[in-house]
């Protein structure tokens, strides 16, 4: 870790892996739509699981091609069609009980928020802290789900930049970069700072924290 420069490894880590979540299950956050948000929430639930992100997409965008793009599309589906999905892409061990869950969320939603999930906003005043809090009460959305849904949130929900989740910061920090989050966005354009996070939990799912760092001292 030692010498290397830390805008060398932003650019390096930037390099490999400078893409957000959202782009993968066809999520146009920074438009802020509802139903890019109802995407970003159904990846954060699936991602919760004790599985693989790569699955996590996989089965994402498996339920958005049957047309549940929306809580009360997704509601109008069957259990069993739904846990059909999900065990063809990955989620044989958690078919049934993420159907259920998944069921409930988007009755959550339609009933507490019209079926529009940027309705959390308006309800925690703006606030990063109490959308977070919001967000635990549906159903599968647990801690490390609203941190998921956040983290990529940032990019069209402005009041959250720079929101980043404790596990992120300690890679940030393996990589010799600021773990305070004011700090971080220190290293980027405003605007980069989701595509960083991003690339800070890849670089950790990917396990390549030390070759980032050894790529970076030769720049």
């Amino acid at each position: 870790m030692a010498g290397a420069d830390p805008m060398a490894v932003v650019a390096e880590l930037m390099s490999r892996h400078g893409r957000t979540f959202a782009e993968d299950i066809d999520a146009d956050v920074a438009a802020d739509t509802a139903e890019a948000m109802f995407r970003l929430l159904v990846f954060a639930t699936l991602a919760s699981a004790r599985i693989r992100s790569s699955t996590a997409m996989e089965a994402s965008n498996a339920l958005f091609a049957e047309g549940w793009t929306s809580p009360a599309a997704m509601a109008d589906s069957t259990w069993e069609q739904r846990v059909q999905v999900l065990n063809q892409h990955g989620y044989a061990r958690y078919d049934e009980s993420t159907a259920r869950v998944l069921d409930d969320a988007c009755h959550y939603l339609l009933d507490t928020y019209d079926g529009d999930i940027r309705g959390v906003r308006d309800a925690a005043d703006y606030q990063g802290s109490r959308e977070h809090t919001l967000l635990t009460q549906i159903k599968g959305i647990g801690p490390v789900g609203a941190d998921i849904f956040l983290r990529e949130a940032q990019a069209g929900w402005d009041e959250l930049i720079p929101y980043i989740d404790a596990r992120t910061r300690q890679t940030a920090r393996e990589l010799g970069l600021p773990g305070d989050p004011r700090r971080l966005l220190m290293l980027v354009e405003r605007e980069d700072f989701p595509l960083l996070v991003a690339a800070l939990v890849r670089g950790r799912l990917e396990q390549d924290i030390d070759q980032v760092i050894d790529a970076a001292t030769q720049r």
